[in-house]
């Protein structure tokens, strides 16, 4: 092989840029059984990464993050009361990569948990970063965060054990926000300050990544929740997105119908007996005075209806208890029944 010298190649640049060499386009061919040559004009192309793989439809990534975006809000509104002030929880990002492309983007140190579900092999982390970590820390032990230092070190005993009470609601809101897909405990089982020297998965291995943007007055950061894709591949089909509004819509509403139910036990009805109805003519209600009877169609021993707040309920007899009048309810109004 010719190996061309610097004036050779000077030479050779200043010809195709004068025009007196043309380049040589390579003709892109493409190979298909199903297609005549004439239509491979119109073939859509896309380049495909297999360094990163699309193992999750759009579909389940649009659950993914709806459903990270309510664990968002109940992780931010259990924050707000645990440390007496407004926190805000909002996903930044729902992606999927490879494990590798993850690790390297963090930052050494920082705070990275392992975490177990019960009913799910394998295991899934969450990251939370140092610039939100150490307000968190200085918050709960009294400080302002004012002119807070940021220190690049791995936490201390103390440290650790502060914001672990921190990911314990983290992982309480988690655990509700899973529950309209199924019931998951999810548990710490490691900390660890290198990201490195963590490998739940191979490097070449998909997980979705939900990137969480977390504000604490003054002060801003993030926290990621790695899980890979064969933990979570049991519920995969649960995920797509019409069965999980469908499942989350008729577990909110039973949950709804029990809580409403137990906060109007107690509530006063009005109940009202309804002995008779008739219509009269506006000239005949002018002329009413007292002493004038109304004429009905019902029989004085038919039963009566007995009204709650307006509304239909039961039929009943009319009779005297201890001196004052009363009703005897016989039974609930039934869908035929023409009252």
């Amino acid at each position: 092989m010719d190996v061309l010298d610097q004036s050779e190649v000077d030479a050779l640049l200043a010809a195709v840029d004068a025009g007196a060499v043309e380049e040589v386009k390579q003709e892109i061919r493409i190979f298909s059984r199903n297609r005549r040559p004439e239509d491979l004009e119109h073939v859509e192309i896309r380049t495909y990464d297999f360094k990163r793989p699309e193992r999750v439809s759009k579909d389940q990534m649009i659950a993914l993050q709806t459903l990270h975006e309510a664990f968002a809000r109940n992780f931010g509104a259990s924050l707000s009361g645990f440390l007496r002030t407004i926190v805000e929880v909002k996903v930044a990002t729902c992606e999927q990569m490879t494990y590798s492309e993850f690790i390297s983007g963090l930052p050494n140190p920082t705070s990275f948990n392992l975490i177990e579900a019960d009913q799910l092999a394998g295991q899934i982390c969450l990251e939370i970063s140092p610039l939100i970590i150490y307000p968190i820390i200085d918050r709960l032990l009294g400080g302002t965060s004012q002119d807070l230092f940021i220190p690049q070190r791995p936490m201390t005993l103390i440290e650790t054990r502060l914001i672990s009470n921190v990911t314990k609601r983290g992982l309480t809101a988690l655990s509700e926000a899973w529950g309209g897909i199924r019931a998951l405990d999810f548990n710490v089982t490691a900390t660890e300050s290198n990201p490195q020297l963590v490998q739940i998965v191979p490097p070449n291995e998909v997980v979705i990544v939900i990137g969480l943007e977390v504000k604490l007055s003054n002060r801003a950061g993030t926290m990621n929740l790695c899980i890979p894709y064969n933990v979570i591949e049991p519920v995969m089909e649960e995920l797509s997105a019409q069965s999980w509004f469908n499942v989350a819509k008729g577990q909110a509403s039973e949950t709804t119908m029990h809580r409403v139910g137990r906060g109007l036990v107690r509530a006063g009805l009005g109940v009202t007996g309804l002995l008779a109805e008739t219509t009269i003519t506006l000239e005949d209600l002018l002329h009413m005075s007292v002493g004038d009877v109304l004429a009905t169609e019902k029989a004085a021993t038919m039963p009566v209806v007995i009204s709650v707040e307006g509304e239909k309920k039961f039929l009943a007899e009319v009779g005297q208890f201890r001196g004052s009048r009363a009703l005897r309810v016989i039974r609930a109004i039934a869908p035929e029944d023409r009252v």
